[in-house]
């Protein structure tokens, strides 16, 4: 008898631990290792909010670092189709694995997550702009891993005439701001 406790109470013990680590994991912000961009964790896709916002299975609410796509809830120019664009690069149930940028803060104002999303090889920020349907947005002027790569990918789109570039034409490429796509 005296030979199963011990074995119980280190079950129980390593059960409690794992536990506590992945509620606190999704309520902490998450620690950033030595290289410029550290991936955070993976998760499955549960829905797509707009062009730059999913939700992933675990209830993690990430927004797309260093982009900003045109507002549904604003109604701007672009904005269901950015919202399509990213859909279609994340689909839901999708695993994708998220990469924070350490020159970067970890979370947003809202607790939003601030990440690179990944799928396979791709980076999703990146092919998002590279595809019109956002642009680079540095937010307080810092920029990441991945700056310079967004600002030639925007300018490619924008002189191609991709996405927004040519549905909004009154839509400015400036970085330190918002997106604001306009007719």
């Amino acid at each position: 008898m005296r030979g199963w406790i011990p074995g119980l109470l280190i079950a129980c013990g390593a059960a409690a631990f794992l536990v506590w680590g992945s509620l606190a994991g999704t309520e902490s912000a998450p620690k950033l290792g030595r290289r410029a961009s550290t991936v955070l964790a993976s998760g499955i896709v549960a829905s797509v909010i707009d062009g730059d916002t999913m939700r992933l299975a675990d209830n993690r609410r990430i927004r797309l670092v260093q982009i900003d796509a045109p507002e549904r809830s604003t109604g701007e120019c672009y904005a269901e189709q950015a919202t399509t664009a990213l859909t279609r690069l994340a689909r839901v149930g999708a695993t994708v694995s998220l990469r924070l940028d350490r020159a970067l803060d970890a979370r947003d104002e809202h607790g939003r997550v601030l990440a690179y999303v990944m799928y396979g090889k791709k980076n999703l920020n990146l092919e998002l702009v590279e595809m019109g349907a956002a642009a680079p947005y540095y937010f307080g002027g810092r920029r990441g891993q991945y700056a310079e790569d967004l600002m030639r990918a925007a300018l490619r789109a924008k002189a191609a005439g991709r996405g927004l570039w040519s549905a909004c034409p009154g839509t400015n490429l400036d970085p330190s701001r918002p997106v604001s796509a306009h007719k």
